[in-house]
């Protein structure tokens, strides 16, 4: 007698989750590698740089795979989202590593799966029930505590400028995600780099020129990493991820980064995980766990 395990096919939410999980391992390591890479190299080389050489892999990619040129509405969102992902997370993120560890980094970014939520209602279409938002209020709360807290009764600058890194990721994750459904996931991150990348020749030259590039093996391996798969292979499964499942349901998987970063960041970098950090990334997580729970309705359920 033969017995037959059949697994169940997945449905649309889960495959996308899947995708956004390996995106968001890929992306768990881009503080402590940014935090390594700040050491030797300037922040704004770094933020740029690797940019531009995710750029050259992708124009590459999109040469030999003969991809069509985007309408001229589809390059107004590829613009949005190249200022987001190539150029305001990279580089705000990149100075905030020269003054905060990178496990204080990743607690304030615990507001990315908050933020991203509120884009995808603004430009992908999603609607959250009232579940969601309440628990999208208290861990916005939260991240803003620990950073008071943690700064000695204020924000310190890098914090804000994490805050900033925050928002230019949201909106352009959910603007990515709303084009992914049309271009495909590795197809969005490639435009955006290919039309992002001669705005940042110039002043990645004047960097060069005036620091010089002079650092130690181990901070080119840090840029080696955000260049090749922060910047750009991560963001396959990433968008992909979020044009199957959905850009606030899908964008709430980030909840496992704080956890990811602050690990990296101890063993990679031998910080110092203070009790704080992980309690606020734990409330962070928590909160971002009961948003999963809630309703969202997307564009085509509507």
């Amino acid at each position: 007698m033969k017995f037959y395990w059949k697994i169940p096919p997945l449905n649309a939410e889960t495959i996308g989750l899947i995708y956004g999980f390996w995106g968001v391992v890929g992306f768990s390591l881009t503080l402590p590698a940014t935090k390594v890479a700040v050491i030797d190299l300037d922040p704004i080389f770094v933020g740029l740089g690797r940019g531009l050489v995710a750029a050259i892999l992708a124009a590459v990619t999109l040469r030999f795979t003969h991809q069509p040129i985007p309408s001229k509405k589809q390059l107004g969102s590829l613009l949005v989202v190249g200022l987001g992902v190539v150029v305001g997370f990279p580089v705000l993120s990149a100075w905030a590593m020269q003054q905060v560890p990178a496990a204080h980094g990743a607690v304030v970014l615990g507001l990315l799966p908050l933020a991203t939520a509120i884009a995808g209602v603004v430009r992908a279409g999603d609607r959250p029930d009232f579940t969601f938002w309440m628990a999208s209020i208290f861990g916005s709360t939260t991240v803003v505590c620990f950073g008071i807290i943690s700064g000695a009764g204020h924000l310190q600058p890098a914090d804000l400028a994490l805050f900033g890194a925050v928002i230019a990721a949201a909106v352009a994750y959910a603007e990515g995600g709303r084009l992914a459904k049309v271009l495909g996931g590795w197809q969005v991150i490639s435009w955006a780099l290919v039309i992002i990348a001669p705005f940042e020749i110039l002043p990645t030259i004047f960097v060069v020129l005036k620091e010089g590039l002079i650092a130690a093996p181990i901070a080119w391996l840090g840029f080696a990493y955000v260049s090749l798969i922060s910047q750009f292979i991560a963001f396959f499964a990433w968008y992909q991820g979020m044009a199957v499942g959905g850009v606030a349901r899908v964008g709430q998987i980030q909840l496992l980064q704080p956890f990811l970063t602050i690990l990296g960041s101890a063993i990679l970098l031998g910080e110092t995980v203070e009790p704080i950090a992980i309690g606020t990334a734990c409330l962070v997580v928590a909160s971002v766990a009961a948003g999963k729970k809630a309703s969202i309705k997307r564009t085509e359920d509507l």
